[in-house]
Protein backbone atom coordinates (compact mmCIF):
# COMPACT_ATOMS: atom_id res chain seq x y z
CA UNK A 1 0.00 0.00 0.00
CA UNK A 2 1.56 3.34 -0.90
CA UNK A 3 2.48 5.77 1.95
CA UNK A 4 -0.68 8.47 1.27
CA UNK A 5 -2.74 5.65 1.10
CA UNK A 6 -1.90 3.87 4.02
CA UNK A 7 -2.02 6.73 6.37
CA UNK A 8 -5.14 8.43 5.35
CA UNK A 9 -6.62 5.14 5.02
CA UNK A 10 -9.64 5.74 7.18
CA UNK A 11 -10.66 8.84 6.28
CA UNK A 12 -10.62 7.97 2.25
CA UNK A 13 -13.04 5.21 3.45
CA UNK A 14 -14.98 7.63 5.85
CA UNK A 15 -15.71 9.54 3.25
CA UNK A 16 -16.42 7.22 0.24
CA UNK A 17 -18.76 5.83 2.94
CA UNK A 18 -20.76 9.27 3.42
CA UNK A 19 -20.87 9.75 -0.35
CA UNK A 20 -22.21 6.13 -1.14
CA UNK A 21 -24.93 7.09 1.70
CA UNK A 22 -25.66 10.48 0.70
CA UNK A 23 -25.26 11.50 4.33
CA UNK A 24 -22.77 12.20 7.01
CA UNK A 25 -22.80 10.05 9.68
CA UNK A 26 -21.46 9.90 13.54
CA UNK A 27 -18.46 7.06 13.30
CA UNK A 28 -19.24 4.17 15.70
CA UNK A 29 -16.78 2.13 17.15
CA UNK A 30 -17.79 -0.90 15.31
CA UNK A 31 -16.79 1.23 12.15
CA UNK A 32 -13.51 2.09 13.22
CA UNK A 33 -12.80 -1.76 14.36
CA UNK A 34 -13.55 -2.71 10.94
CA UNK A 35 -11.27 -0.04 8.68
CA UNK A 36 -8.56 -1.23 11.30
CA UNK A 37 -9.23 -4.90 10.70
CA UNK A 38 -8.83 -4.25 6.79
CA UNK A 39 -6.05 -1.68 7.02
CA UNK A 40 -3.58 -4.43 9.17
CA UNK A 41 -4.98 -7.14 6.30
CA UNK A 42 -3.33 -4.95 4.37
CA UNK A 43 -6.21 -4.50 2.19
CA UNK A 44 -5.59 -2.18 -0.66
CA UNK A 45 -7.82 1.40 -0.75
CA UNK A 46 -9.21 0.58 -4.27
CA UNK A 47 -10.21 -2.81 -3.12
CA UNK A 48 -12.34 -1.73 -0.41
CA UNK A 49 -13.55 1.37 -1.89
CA UNK A 50 -14.77 -1.42 -5.15
CA UNK A 51 -16.17 -3.69 -2.41
CA UNK A 52 -18.34 -0.57 -0.47
CA UNK A 53 -19.91 -0.26 -4.24
CA UNK A 54 -21.01 -4.03 -4.32
CA UNK A 55 -22.44 -3.64 -1.15
CA UNK A 56 -24.45 -0.71 -2.06
CA UNK A 57 -25.76 -2.24 -4.81
CA UNK A 58 -26.51 -5.84 -2.98
CA UNK A 59 -28.31 -3.37 -0.62
CA UNK A 60 -30.05 -1.60 -3.08
CA UNK A 61 -31.50 -4.56 -4.62
CA UNK A 62 -32.81 -5.97 -0.92
CA UNK A 63 -35.84 -6.13 0.98
CA UNK A 64 -35.23 -3.78 3.79
CA UNK A 65 -34.05 -0.83 0.69
CA UNK A 66 -37.34 -1.59 -0.82
CA UNK A 67 -38.53 -0.67 2.67
CA UNK A 68 -36.73 2.75 2.95
CA UNK A 69 -34.24 1.69 5.19
CA UNK A 70 -31.04 2.83 4.54
CA UNK A 71 -27.48 0.97 4.78
CA UNK A 72 -25.94 2.03 8.13
CA UNK A 73 -22.62 0.13 8.75
CA UNK A 74 -19.47 -0.59 7.00
CA UNK A 75 -20.31 -4.48 8.44
CA UNK A 76 -22.62 -5.02 5.66
CA UNK A 77 -19.44 -4.36 3.83
CA UNK A 78 -17.23 -6.72 5.01
CA UNK A 79 -17.93 -9.77 2.55
CA UNK A 80 -17.91 -7.73 -0.68
CA UNK A 81 -14.47 -6.28 0.35
CA UNK A 82 -12.68 -9.38 1.35
CA UNK A 83 -14.05 -10.57 -2.37
CA UNK A 84 -12.75 -7.35 -3.83
CA UNK A 85 -9.39 -8.22 -2.14
CA UNK A 86 -9.07 -11.59 -3.06
CA UNK A 87 -9.87 -10.46 -6.38
CA UNK A 88 -6.61 -7.93 -6.50
CA UNK A 89 -4.49 -10.55 -4.82
CA UNK A 90 -5.41 -13.05 -7.84
CA UNK A 91 -5.11 -10.31 -10.53
CA UNK A 92 -1.65 -9.41 -9.27
CA UNK A 93 0.18 -12.65 -9.50
CA UNK A 94 2.43 -12.75 -12.46
CA UNK A 95 2.42 -9.19 -12.87
CA UNK A 96 6.12 -7.37 -12.17
CA UNK A 97 7.13 -6.25 -9.00
CA UNK A 98 7.01 -2.44 -8.64
CA UNK A 99 9.57 -0.87 -9.20
CA UNK A 100 11.99 0.77 -6.54
CA UNK A 101 12.00 4.68 -8.67
CA UNK A 102 8.49 4.23 -8.96
CA UNK A 103 7.68 4.76 -5.07
CA UNK A 104 6.53 8.38 -4.03
CA UNK A 105 9.96 10.80 -3.40
CA UNK A 106 7.71 12.84 -1.09
CA UNK A 107 7.23 11.95 2.76
CA UNK A 108 3.32 11.72 3.48
CA UNK A 109 4.05 13.97 6.56
CA UNK A 110 6.57 16.42 7.53
CA UNK A 111 9.00 15.80 10.16
CA UNK A 112 7.70 18.14 12.35
CA UNK A 113 4.13 16.50 12.14
CA UNK A 114 5.72 13.38 12.93
CA UNK A 115 8.13 14.99 16.06
CA UNK A 116 4.61 17.07 17.71
CA UNK A 117 2.23 13.98 17.16
CA UNK A 118 5.33 11.53 19.16
CA UNK A 119 5.77 14.57 21.48
CA UNK A 120 1.92 15.12 22.15
CA UNK A 121 0.90 11.28 22.86
CA UNK A 122 4.00 11.02 25.24
CA UNK A 123 3.22 13.59 27.14
CA UNK A 124 -0.63 12.04 27.06
CA UNK A 125 0.83 8.72 27.81
CA UNK A 126 2.43 10.57 30.98
CA UNK A 127 -0.67 12.39 32.40
CA UNK A 128 -2.44 9.25 32.13
CA UNK A 129 0.22 7.45 34.26
CA UNK A 130 0.41 10.48 36.74
CA UNK A 131 -3.39 10.16 37.29
CA UNK A 132 -3.43 6.66 37.67
CA UNK A 133 -0.37 6.59 40.11
CA UNK A 134 -1.95 9.46 42.30
CA UNK A 135 -5.36 7.67 42.94
CA UNK A 136 -5.85 5.89 46.01
CA UNK A 137 -6.08 2.30 46.55
CA UNK A 138 -10.05 1.88 46.94
CA UNK A 139 -10.89 0.56 50.65
CA UNK A 140 -12.86 -2.82 49.59
CA UNK A 141 -13.76 -3.76 52.90
CA UNK A 142 -16.29 -0.13 52.96
CA UNK A 143 -13.57 1.59 55.49
CA UNK A 144 -11.90 4.67 55.12
CA UNK A 145 -12.38 7.44 52.77
CA UNK A 146 -11.56 5.79 49.64
CA UNK A 147 -15.22 4.38 47.91
CA UNK A 148 -14.72 0.87 45.74
CA UNK A 149 -14.46 1.96 42.33
CA UNK A 150 -15.30 -1.08 39.61
CA UNK A 151 -14.41 1.45 36.61
CA UNK A 152 -10.38 1.35 38.11
CA UNK A 153 -7.90 -1.10 36.80
CA UNK A 154 -6.90 -3.90 39.05
CA UNK A 155 -3.44 -3.31 38.88
CA UNK A 156 -2.61 -0.22 39.03
CA UNK A 157 0.78 0.33 39.69
CA UNK A 158 1.83 -1.97 36.50
CA UNK A 159 -0.33 -0.30 34.16
CA UNK A 160 1.33 3.42 34.99
CA UNK A 161 4.78 1.96 34.75
CA UNK A 162 3.62 1.09 31.41
CA UNK A 163 2.55 4.27 30.68
CA UNK A 164 5.41 5.95 31.48
CA UNK A 165 8.00 3.72 29.77
CA UNK A 166 5.96 3.71 26.66
CA UNK A 167 6.69 7.63 26.87
CA UNK A 168 10.19 7.00 27.42
CA UNK A 169 10.37 4.48 24.59
CA UNK A 170 8.24 7.47 22.26
CA UNK A 171 10.92 10.02 23.20
CA UNK A 172 14.10 7.45 22.18
CA UNK A 173 12.30 7.39 18.72
CA UNK A 174 12.47 11.19 18.10
CA UNK A 175 16.39 11.25 17.14
CA UNK A 176 15.61 9.20 14.17
CA UNK A 177 13.30 12.17 12.57
CA UNK A 178 16.84 13.60 12.43
CA UNK A 179 18.49 11.33 10.09
CA UNK A 180 19.69 12.09 6.67
CA UNK A 181 17.49 11.13 3.92
CA UNK A 182 14.23 9.77 3.12
CA UNK A 183 12.76 9.07 6.46
CA UNK A 184 11.82 5.33 7.14
CA UNK A 185 8.00 6.07 8.11
CA UNK A 186 7.53 2.04 7.67
CA UNK A 187 9.98 1.08 10.55
CA UNK A 188 8.83 3.82 12.73
CA UNK A 189 5.57 2.80 12.20
CA UNK A 190 6.81 -1.23 13.17
CA UNK A 191 8.25 0.41 16.27
CA UNK A 192 4.71 1.99 17.18
CA UNK A 193 3.07 -0.94 16.15
CA UNK A 194 4.74 -2.97 18.97
CA UNK A 195 4.32 -0.56 21.77
CA UNK A 196 0.66 -0.55 20.81
CA UNK A 197 0.23 -4.18 21.16
CA UNK A 198 2.17 -4.04 24.67
CA UNK A 199 -0.07 -1.26 25.63
CA UNK A 200 -3.30 -3.84 24.39
CA UNK A 201 -1.93 -6.72 26.28
CA UNK A 202 -1.19 -4.36 29.39
CA UNK A 203 -5.35 -2.87 29.57
CA UNK A 204 -6.89 -6.34 28.58
CA UNK A 205 -4.75 -7.55 31.85
CA UNK A 206 -5.21 -5.12 34.29
CA UNK A 207 -8.64 -3.40 33.50
CA UNK A 208 -11.39 -4.14 35.78
CA UNK A 209 -13.57 -7.47 34.98
CA UNK A 210 -17.08 -4.80 34.87
CA UNK A 211 -14.72 -2.45 32.18
CA UNK A 212 -14.22 -5.56 29.75
CA UNK A 213 -17.59 -6.99 30.79
CA UNK A 214 -19.48 -3.33 29.48
CA UNK A 215 -17.25 -3.27 26.79
CA UNK A 216 -18.16 -6.91 25.66
CA UNK A 217 -22.31 -6.01 25.98
CA UNK A 218 -21.43 -2.89 24.04
CA UNK A 219 -19.84 -5.05 21.40
CA UNK A 220 -22.46 -8.04 21.30
CA UNK A 221 -25.30 -5.42 20.64
CA UNK A 222 -23.33 -3.62 17.86
CA UNK A 223 -22.59 -7.42 16.48
CA UNK A 224 -25.75 -8.55 16.92
CA UNK A 225 -27.20 -8.27 12.94
CA UNK A 226 -23.84 -9.18 11.33
CA UNK A 227 -22.57 -12.09 12.96
CA UNK A 228 -24.42 -14.37 10.86
CA UNK A 229 -22.70 -13.00 7.92
CA UNK A 230 -19.05 -13.22 8.96
CA UNK A 231 -17.18 -16.05 9.57
CA UNK A 232 -15.30 -17.18 13.23
CA UNK A 233 -11.67 -15.56 11.90
CA UNK A 234 -13.35 -12.35 10.81
CA UNK A 235 -15.31 -11.74 14.22
CA UNK A 236 -12.31 -12.88 16.30
CA UNK A 237 -10.54 -9.84 14.60
CA UNK A 238 -12.94 -7.36 14.76
CA UNK A 239 -13.50 -8.29 18.19
CA UNK A 240 -9.96 -7.84 18.87
CA UNK A 241 -9.95 -4.34 17.36
CA UNK A 242 -13.02 -3.31 18.98
CA UNK A 243 -11.93 -3.91 22.46
CA UNK A 244 -8.35 -2.41 21.53
CA UNK A 245 -10.01 0.74 20.88
CA UNK A 246 -12.48 0.97 23.80
CA UNK A 247 -10.03 -0.11 26.34
CA UNK A 248 -7.98 2.84 24.94
CA UNK A 249 -10.82 5.14 24.88
CA UNK A 250 -11.45 4.24 28.56
CA UNK A 251 -8.52 5.12 29.81
CA UNK A 252 -8.12 8.19 27.71
CA UNK A 253 -4.65 6.58 26.25
CA UNK A 254 -3.78 7.75 22.69
CA UNK A 255 -3.08 5.32 19.76
CA UNK A 256 0.40 5.25 18.63
CA UNK A 257 0.33 3.94 15.37
CA UNK A 258 1.01 6.82 12.59
CA UNK A 259 -2.39 5.81 11.36
CA UNK A 260 -4.24 7.97 13.48
CA UNK A 261 -1.63 11.04 12.75
CA UNK A 262 -4.09 12.43 10.48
Amino acid sequence: MEPFNYFNYFTEIEEYFWRKRGAHLLVSPLDWAIVETWQKAGIPLPAVLKGIDRAFESWGRSRRAAGGRQLKSLAYCVDSVLDAAAEAAEAAVGTAPELAHARPATEPFSRDEVRKYLTRNAARLREASAKLAGQPTPDHSGRGAAAPDSNRPVNVAALSARLADIANRLDEALPLLDSPGTLDLEDLERRLTILEDKLTATLSADADENVLLTIRREMDRSLAPYRRKMSAEQLAQLERQYTQKRLFEHFKIPRLSLFYLT
